[in-house]
């Protein structure tokens, strides 16, 4: 009696049907008839079933089976009401999971086997869990009122996700719900501090690690779930605090990009050119702190302060901080991120960091003065700080321009006389290689230092300067050094080589507007302000061989120059106040002894 099922699937290959009748057969001789056909139900799922069609299906297993997607389908088979089958993906730790469905249809249930009235009889929900929790659902599916979503990402925001299939009605014919779906992980680990809301940005912090490599998002997922015509965009930054570190050093050692299907090898604008990129540059300016409003890449590129990297470059890359703070952005291209580093394994670049200048340097950036100087270690921070184990300094002197620059080391103590455990660097602009190195070896070298030209300070016409660099390896706080620095501007030469002292004026300005206050020994003509002649420090150059005419062959610091005895000037004021306050302390003294005597004489005794 009643309505026979449209179909019936089995649970195996196997099936058994079994007809009988009354004794009497057949009342109406019409007995019955059907068709018979196979369906295709048989999947190698990577994982352990528990029970019926409960599935874990766990990373391990899907790398054991040798593939990189896992696939479990619908329940294909009748099933009695109120079945729930289960599918648990689980990650290791850092990994994410994704789902997706390549084939999804909802139909109506067909042949149930306790209908019910109502919606969602049979329903297919996705937890962001390891667990049924309905605080983490991320998408549930009715036989009803659900669109399917084919093709559609459902990545987990921690290790595991759970699928679970629920039917009230139960089935003869199997799911109304069909699916067939692959599921895939992906290595989700931050070498940084991960960014809240980003996919791929990270922080570095000076506090967290002094020092570190990064490089690409081991994620590839990040090259796929970008929208639709937005460029993949992964910033890294890059954050210390003055009081530990006033530097970043970032050094770009490998770019792997891959060439652009529609500008193959172009990168001769790597700004502007659509092409993979890696963009560096100073969010703040140097001695601002964080609460500054940041520059924008944008910015940054109108200023021109961008170091752009692209898949021309070859050979590694250092970019020095002149602050606290330094972005490093990795831009890949919309129109082949997907197709051509998803599921890439090898890395689109690697960079090492190193946070650098600490207390004990000092002041990194020296503004253009006359003269000035570098103490190591520096002594206001030697009492708060404790000793590192190794150190690095960069001191960035600026100088103003048409100016010689003459270094001269007062003083200078290394840890040992090995230039692996300390040395000092000094660099000029253009030049990659040290213009001069000192260290325990050849500490003699910096007795003889040459006079930097204005030419050799800015050679491409930038802001002239010098950088000068210590690295301490082995006890750095044993070292100790002393480096004094003086401007220098020359005078004119007639056209015999000659100096021009014709052009100088009365009072010794020189026709171009330079003052020469006082001019050192030798045949270059070099000035110097008269405040630094006889101030303690060699200011001008240990050069032999001037005119002898006016002195000019005595340094300003020599004996004769200076053996003078300073004038003392009298201060009258200070002094008839000083007269005047002991005058009335007399005063006082008298008027108090007076009135002790005549206490004591007035008294009865």
């Amino acid at each position: 009696m009643g309505k026979f099922p449209y179909s019936i699937i089995g649970t195996s290959q196997d099936l058994f049907v079994e007809f009988v009748s009354s004794p009497a057969g057949p009342l109406l001789n019409t007995g019955f008839h059907f068709n018979v056909g196979n369906w295709p139900g048989h999947v190698d799922t990577a994982g352990s079933r528990n029970g019926t069609c409960d599935w874990l299906l766990s990373s391990e297993s899907l790398r054991a089976s040798g593939d990189s997607e896992g696939i479990f389908l619908s329940v294909a088979h009748w099933y009695p009401p109120h079945t729930s089958c289960t599918y648990l993906m689980q990650g290791e730790e850092g990994e994410i999971v994704r789902l997706y469905f390549p084939s999804f249809r909802i139909n109506r249930i067909e042949s149930p086997i306790q209908p019910i009235d109502g919606d969602c009889g049979e329903s297919l929900t996705l937890y962001d869990a390891s667990w049924p929790d309905d605080s983490r659902i991320i998408k549930t599916f009715c036989d009803t009122f659900s669109k399917a979503m084919e093709k559609h990402d459902f990545v987990s925001t921690g290790n595991s996700l759970f699928v679970r299939f629920e039917s009230k009605t139960g089935s003869y014919s199997g799911s109304s719900l069909y699916y067939w779906a692959h599921y895939d992980f992906f290595n989700n680990t931050k070498l940084g501090e991960p960014v809240p809301g980003r996919t791929c940005d990270e922080v570095f912090a000076s506090w967290k690690s002094t020092k570190g490599w990064l490089r690409s998002p081991l994620n590839t997922l990040v090259y796929k779930q970008a929208p639709s015509g937005d460029d993949v965009q992964c910033l890294y930054r890059f954050v210390t605090d003055r009081r530990l570190f006033a530097r970043v050093i970032l050094i770009v050692t490998n770019i792997h990009f891959k060439d652009h299907p529609y500008n193959p090898g172009m990168c001769t604008n790597c700004v502007e050119d659509r092409v993979d990129k890696l963009v560096i540059w100073e969010p703040l300016p140097p001695g601002v702190n964080s609460s500054h409003p940041a520059t924008t890449l944008s910015k940054a590129v109108q200023s021109g302060e961008v170091t752009c990297l692209c898949n021309k470059h070859t050979g590694s890359t250092t970019v020095v901080s002149r602050g606290e703070q330094l972005n490093l952005q990795l831009i890949i291209d919309s129109a082949h991120a997907a197709l051509s580093y998803f599921k890439h394994g090898s890395p689109l670049f690697e960079a090492t960091y190193e946070f650098v200048h600490g207390p004990l340097c000092g002041p990194p950036i020296i503004q253009p003065t006359t003269d000035g100087e570098i103490h190591y270690p520096y002594y206001e921070a030697i009492g708060y700080v404790e000793p590192p184990k190794s150190i690095r300094c960069i001191w960035e002197i600026k100088v103003n321009r048409e100016r010689d620059l003459w270094l001269h080391f007062d003083r200078i103590k290394f840890a040992s006389k090995h230039c692996d455990d300390g040395i000092v660097d000094i660099f000029v602009k253009g030049r990659s290689e040290p213009y001069l190195s000192v260290c325990g070896e050849n500490v003699s070298l910096s007795k003889e230092l040459p006079i930097l030209s204005a030419a050799e300070l800015s050679p491409d016409g930038s802001e002239p300067g010098v950088t000068i660099q210590f690295i301490g390896r082995t006890s750095p706080t044993r070292a100790a050094f002393k480096i004094a620095w003086t401007e220098l501007f020359h005078l004119p030469r007639n056209t015999d080589g000659s100096l021009m002292t014709s052009r100088l004026t009365e009072g010794g300005v020189a026709a171009d507007g330079e003052e020469c206050e006082f001019q050192c020994p030798g045949e270059a003509g070099l000035c110097i302000p008269a405040r630094l002649v006889c101030n303690g420090v060699v200011n001008c150059p240990n050069v032999t061989g001037g005119p002898s005419n006016g002195n000019l062959d005595l340094s300003d610091e020599s004996e004769e120059r200076c053996k003078g005895e300073p004038t003392i000037e009298i201060n009258w004021i200070y002094v008839g106040l000083g007269l005047l306050s002991i005058l009335i302390s007399l005063c006082c003294l008298c008027v108090c002894l007076c009135r002790r005597c005549c206490r004591y004489c007035c008294s009865d005794d």
